[in-house]
């Protein structure tokens, strides 16, 4: 028997142990006529295989057909089909263990790569940004912003201040190859009176060792991120508008069972305290003559997986606020039952693309019934996706950030902060 047979059979032992540990109290003899999983799931049909198939195939002991299925990959871990589950079988987490059985070198590239990448360093950026240069862009893209745009001269975004109460974090695209779009961000915080900072170690907002089922890297970089707010003394994390992180984060200190002295909290949750506080002094009057209609995206690893409803609520009570109740048009269904746009899970970086098409149709179909101008998203993740089905099925319809429509109410958007407005707001509030 060569090594490489016995490596095999060890990830199947494992998977076999673990699976019927985490599924020890579910009654899968339900799975036999209950479709509703199926019906829940967009990854239904991709490689002729559905959450229900799946599952009966692991009770049934297939476990090598479970484990090498690419389906595994073209499930976005959402938790749709959990939800709906009268067993309350443990999908998502069986497929996660089917990943974790993958030997690495068969796993996606992209997402094994971006996983690597966030090792590299104690930024654990998953595209590869130094501490030095991390500070540089924050630095010079301020500088910027106080010379150019009157009135924000005492803006400022300060890096390892000791005893701030926030330690905000940045997903990677932003230093990397958007810098502009951190400013709306900073302008928020500051009307607000928000005492915050990032930190040069753990500021990224991504952790594609998650999606990789690879538990240690996983496990390792929860920690560099927790000791990175407790150096600080910080007494929030506070995750930005990066869905994946928010969960890969929370769920991480649990799993590891990692001791920490900080709250976490998404982004959305203050925004919605401070427009209820009156300190973001939003209103929709920009929006009353152009009437442009806004629909929003529930990001499964922030609504169904981690806060639930109630920062569902809180996106909803934002977006009415600043586009108006009028033009707001709500996608059915909604809020913890939403569908999953296919963003999530590493879908992005799988190299799926087709599949990942096919995954979102559905979302795409959710959006294009609202018949809205604009989806906003609280995810990166899902901004990428949504935008990306658009160009694919061609939705004529525009994605953009929480934070870009928050400052455009506010009426402090930037001329270089509107990337992904279309022209009917290119110059709306300038």
């Amino acid at each position: 028997m060569t090594d490489e047979t016995t490596n095999i059979n060890n990830h199947k032992a494992r998977f076999s142990n673990k699976t019927a540990e985490l599924l020890h109290d579910c009654d899968l003899s339900l799975c036999l006529t209950c479709n509703a999983c199926v019906e829940a799931c967009p990854a239904t049909g991709l490689e002729g295989m559905d959450p229900k198939k799946f599952i009966r195939m692991v009770a049934e002991g297939m476990d090598e057909e479970a484990i090498t299925t690419p389906w595994v990959w073209m499930c976005s871990m959402c938790e749709g089909c959990i939800s709906v589950c009268p067993a309350k079988a443990d999908i998502a987490g069986v497929v996660g263990l089917a990943r974790e059985a993958w030997p690495k070198e068969k796993k996606p590239r992209g997402i094994t790569g971006s996983c690597d990448m966030a090792l590299k360093s104690e930024t654990c950026s998953a595209m590869g940004i130094s501490e030095e240069d991390f500070r540089f862009v924050v630095e010079e893209t301020l500088l910027d912003v106080r010379e150019e745009q009157e009135g924000w001269e005492e803006l400022d975004a300060p890096v390892n201040r000791k005893g701030a109460y926030f330690f905000l974090n940045q997903n990677s695209r932003e230093p990397a190859m958007e810098p502009d779009e951190m400013v709306p961000l900073w302008k928020i915080l500051h009307l607000a009176g928000a005492d915050w900072t990032y930190g040069t170690e753990g500021w990224a907002a991504e952790n594609y060792c998650m999606f990789a089922c690879d538990l240690k890297s996983w496990e390792h970089i929860v920690r560099v991120k927790a000791k990175a707010v407790e150096n600080l003394g910080c007494k929030v994390w506070l995750n930005t508008e990066c869905a994946h992180e928010m969960y890969a984060f929370r769920s991480g200190l649990k799993k590891f069972n990692i001791p920490h002295n900080f709250e976490v909290k998404s982004i959305v949750q203050y925004y919605a305290q401070w427009i209820r506080e009156g300190k973001l002094k939003v209103n929709s009057e920009w929006n009353k003559g152009l009437g442009i209609r806004f629909t929003v995206h529930d990001p499964c690893q922030l609504v169904r997986k981690s806060f639930g409803d109630p920062v569902a609520e809180d996106l909803r009570y934002i977006v009415r606020t600043v586009v108006g109740e009028n033009n707001f048009i709500d996608m059915t269904p909604n809020r913890s039952e939403n569908y999953c746009c296919g963003g999530g899970g590493g879908y992005l970086q799988s190299g799926f693309t087709e599949a990942r098409y096919k995954f979102g149709a559905i979302k795409f179909n959710q959006i294009k019934a609202t018949g809205a101008d604009y989806c906003i998203t609280a995810c990166h993740n899902c901004h990428t996706q949504i935008r990306d089905l658009c160009e694919h099925y061609k939705g004529g319809y525009h994605t953009i950030h929480l934070w870009t429509i928050i400052c455009l109410a506010l009426g402090c958007l930037g001329e270089n902060e509107r990337r992904y407005l279309g022209p009917d707001l290119a110059e709306a509030g300038l």
